[in-house]
């Protein structure tokens, strides 16, 4: 569990979960004739300090407004072939913002097989300066 990390002891973990949008995403000749939705699942950890207002106000914080927009925003730009090229670039969004010390983004598609009940990719990355396992 990425909370075991020592690194990780003084965060927050900031969350948005099964945020569903459509998107042009897929491979198969069949997701490519219509957008499907997909579920959206991320994890911020961010310094409690990074993370706590004195005066109850959200410009001391991290605002996840920018998640949810940021998410559309990307999830609209193009088609996808695959969840790991969109996961990587909303990653990337997460990991910009500076008191983000690591980000774990996960997408679905639960639509896409009768068979199941959903299929998806999970990525966990570090901040720059952040990498590597604990020692």
């Amino acid at each position: 569990m990425m909370l075991l990390d020592s690194r990780l002891t003084d965060c927050r973990r900031i969350f948005l979960h099964d945020f569903a949008v459509d998107a042009s995403i897929g491979f198969h000749d069949f997701e490519k004739k219509a957008r499907q939705r997909i579920l959206i699942s991320v994890d911020l950890f961010v310094a409690i300090g990074a993370s706590t207002s004195a005066s109850d106000d959200v410009k001391d914080v991290l605002d996840y407004d920018f998640l949810r927009l940021g998410i559309s925003r990307i999830a609209q730009s193009r088609h996808f072939n695959l969840q790991e090229t969109l996961i990587d670039q909303i990653c990337a969004l997460c990991l910009s913002q500076p008191s983000v010390r690591a980000a774990r983004v996960e997408s679905q598609k639960p639509d896409v097989y009768p068979d199941c009940k959903t299929v998806g990719i999970e990525v966990f990355r570090w901040a720059e300066g952040q990498h590597g396992p604990s020692r």
